[in-house]
């Protein structure tokens, strides 16, 4: 796990850090590139490990017998590439495609003007339906105004018959002393207490 983290927070310290900068890598246990040669190895020269010059001949011809399959390989896989683009543009793919492609635009005006026919059938119902709304609307409308004036009309008629009710007690000059002559023979005392309820409890005596 500390070395999945180490490489992790190494591969971080190189995408951060500038291209011109040359990164060591710290590796636990090694020596560094100051330290100086260890004394076991003091004198040591590196030879090279051997090769055998048949393996190496082998290896060379197998090596340019891949390079040539795999060139051919490429070239004919090019080649078919380029003669399908070849046939498609200039060839009979070309009218068949062509052909292809009227049938299917055909076909697509055919769905379009089938769908616009539905779609118009919708669009009729949808407004005739919204023409009936509106009508039932305002005849509801009409009615319910009418209704109004008619219960106006009641109501004035009903205060023009209770204002001529009440105009008979109206006082006059030619009642005027029949009049008096009620209130002084009928007196009335509004000197008087009254409860919660409304209802009178004392009331004083007139003299």
């Amino acid at each position: 796990m500390l070395q999945a983290l180490g490489n992790r927070g190494v591969q971080v310290a190189r995408l951060l850090a500038p291209r011109h900068t040359v990164l060591v890598e710290a590796v636990r246990g090694r020596k560094s590139r100051t330290d100086p040669v260890a004394k076991s190895k003091q004198g040591r020269i590196k030879v090279p490990p051997p090769v055998d010059p048949v393996e190496m001949v082998v290896l060379r011809e197998r090596y340019t017998e891949y390079k040539l399959i795999m060139r051919a390989l490429r070239l004919e896989f090019k080649e078919e590439v380029l003669r399908k683009k070849y046939e498609e543009e200039t060839g009979s793919m070309a009218e068949e495609r062509a052909r292809q492609e009227a049938v299917e635009h055909r076909d697509l005006m055919v769905w379009n003007e089938q769908e616009n026919r539905r779609l118009l059938q919708l669009r009729i119902l949808r407004l005739q339906k919204e023409t009936e709304e509106a009508e039932r609307k305002e005849l509801e409308v009409a009615l319910q105004r009418e209704q109004e004036q008619e219960e106006f009309i009641r109501r004035k008629e009903e205060e023009v018959m209770q204002l001529q009710e009440e105009a008979k007690n109206f006082i006059t000059l030619e009642n005027l002393d029949q009049r008096i002559e009620e209130v002084l023979d009928n007196p009335k005392n509004y000197n008087f207490a009254i409860d919660k309820e409304g209802r009178a409890v004392k009331q004083t005596v007139l003299q």
